[in-house]
């Protein structure tokens, strides 16, 4: 199993920036891909952005690009997302994300970290 515990969230103005951090614990060296996605109130959880496990390729929602950028530390088992010019409808809780090897699907799931942003 693998666990993934979020960090970073908080309340911002519109037109900053937060960065968000998932530890990832436990069987790590069975995960592949890792993302982001986020929920805001009465929607559904959308795709963020995602990164293999080289870190060679990120993938973004049309949303955030150019504005968010996804990282990872594999010597540290974490994944990180840079938010910039933050926008009120950026306002969700952020979920972080990993893949097993050869896994279509996100097998396991962090908490949650709430992100506002105020206009």
């Amino acid at each position: 199993q693998v666990q993934l515990v979020e960090s970073g969230g908080g309340l911002v103005q519109a037109g900053g920036s937060l960065r968000l951090s998932c530890a990832a614990s436990g069987r790590t060296d069975s995960i592949s891909t890792m993302g982001w996605f986020c929920q805001a109130p009465g929607k559904e959880r959308e795709f963020v952005a995602a990164i293999t496990l080289s870190g060679y390729s990120t993938y973004y929602a049309d949303s955030v690009k150019g504005r968010f950028t996804v990282s990872r530390d594999n010597a540290k088992n974490t994944v990180s997302l840079q938010m910039n010019g933050l926008k009120p409808e950026d306002t969700a809780v952020y979920y972080c994300a990993a893949r097993r090897f050869g896994s279509a699907k996100y097998n396991y799931w962090g908490q949650g970290t709430q992100v506002t942003v105020s206009s």
